[in-house]
């Protein structure tokens, strides 16, 4: 299961404390429910007094120390309003509640339908009733490339994928894939940072190959030069570029398109992307998905209807208790560039349905194929 109440209330009494308040992470045992479930309560250094702050943290208890009750975390930073954060900053996710640590940033372009634009810059919709032609401006918005920590991967694998980023395979099989585990991309406000003594404070086989302890640095990380040499070589797969965002009755949905890459298969070129979504409950009402319908556009002039139940094999519940969902997916095209939109069905508790829009995305192609994805190549 995943951390679920380290959300919205917590970032803003963060920043509201933080000048006065240095707020240490400690994690409560409670054996309801047949798990061991880690509630971190903010103690206050300043005057030794817990605040009135829970957030949720969920662990097995087969994975739990015999007898183990208090573990500090580390003590939360000031959350930034403006600006970015450096690598090697620790944190934990404000809405999958698992520690992490930025490697480096990318500049997104963020399309919130959500977002009414003037109406001096506003066109009339296109005629039809697709919600794919609505106009929208596109926003920069920091997005980070993290490193999860393994310990907390078995605790969000039900509520979002620890294998979400994958390359194309440098051989003939045009189909074949492969995923680094515990690789994410991370919004700026979704970040709640924290500082630990701890030299090797995060967990992936990674992050000795990436990171150095420099103790005269803030944060203490600094990257080597195999992260530089990675991020360089690897950049035009790994790039973020473009983010979409849309909302229907409180469950907003977002999309992360990546480009991977072009083979060829049977005398014909075959283009690869991968798409990261994530659903979240905006609201209190308990609901499931339970379909979801995709259309895609090639522009080799065919239109694919794709329909089914869930989503990678599973049925999701967004609950105010565990209100996000996120999973990766992928497509490929016999053309460079296409389009894909679509809607999810989801029930609610008294067996209503209604469908969320998907909001549409561009698939390009407009990556130098000459240099294939290195991967684990250093």
């Amino acid at each position: 299961m995943a951390a679920c109440a380290l959300r919205r209330g917590l970032l803003a009494a963060v920043t509201n404390f933080n000048k006065k308040h240095t707020h240490r992470l400690l994690g409560v045992v409670d054996s309801s429910c047949g798990f061991e479930v880690y509630r971190p309560r903010l103690q206050c250094l300043a005057c030794g007094l817990p605040n009135n702050i829970q957030q949720k943290r969920f662990m097995s208890s087969r994975s739990r120390p015999e007898g183990k009750v208090l573990e500090a975390v580390g003590v939360f930073e000031a959350v930034k309003q403006h600006g970015k954060y450096e690598t090697g900053q620790l944190f934990l996710h404000s809405v999958f509640g698992y520690r992490g640590i930025v490697l480096f940033p990318w500049h997104a372009r963020l399309y919130d339908r959500d977002v009414t634009p003037p109406v001096s810059d506003s066109k009339p919709e296109a005629p039809g009733g697709a919600h794919g032609s609505k106009e929208v401006k596109g926003k920069t918005h920091t997005y980070y490339q993290v490193l999860i920590d393994t310990r907390d991967c078995p605790h969000i694998s039900q509520r979002s994928q620890t294998e979400a980023v994958t390359f194309l395979a440098n051989h003939d099989d045009s189909r074949a894939l492969y995923a680094i585990p515990g690789l994410d991309y991370v919004s700026h406000e979704d970040i709640l940072p924290y500082n630990s003594t701890e030299q090797v404070p995060i967990q992936h086989e990674l992050f000795e190959r990436f990171l150095l302890f420099n103790s005269a640095k803030s944060p203490p990380f600094t990257a080597r030069d195999t992260l530089k040499a990675w991020q360089e070589k690897n950049h035009p797969w790994l790039e973020l570029s473009d983010v979409h965002r849309e909302t229907t009755e409180n469950i907003r949905v977002t999309v992360i398109p990546f480009y991977m890459g072009m083979r060829e298969a049977q005398n014909s070129h075959v283009y690869w992307w991968r798409y990261c979504i994530r659903l979240e409950n905006m609201g209190s009402e308990v609901v499931q998905l339970r379909e979801r319908h995709w259309r895609i556009f090639s522009l080799s002039g065919t239109l694919e209807t794709v329909r089914g139940r869930g989503v990678v094999g599973r049925e999701p519940v967004l609950s105010k208790e565990q209100p996000a969902f996120q999973y990766s997916s992928h497509v490929s095209l016999q053309a460079p560039s296409g389009h894909m939109w679509g809607t999810f069905r989801i029930e609610r508790t008294d067996g209503s349905h209604f469908d969320v829009r998907i909001p549409p995305f561009s698939l390009e192609s407009n990556k130098d194929d000459k240099a294939p994805p290195a991967g684990y190549t250093f």
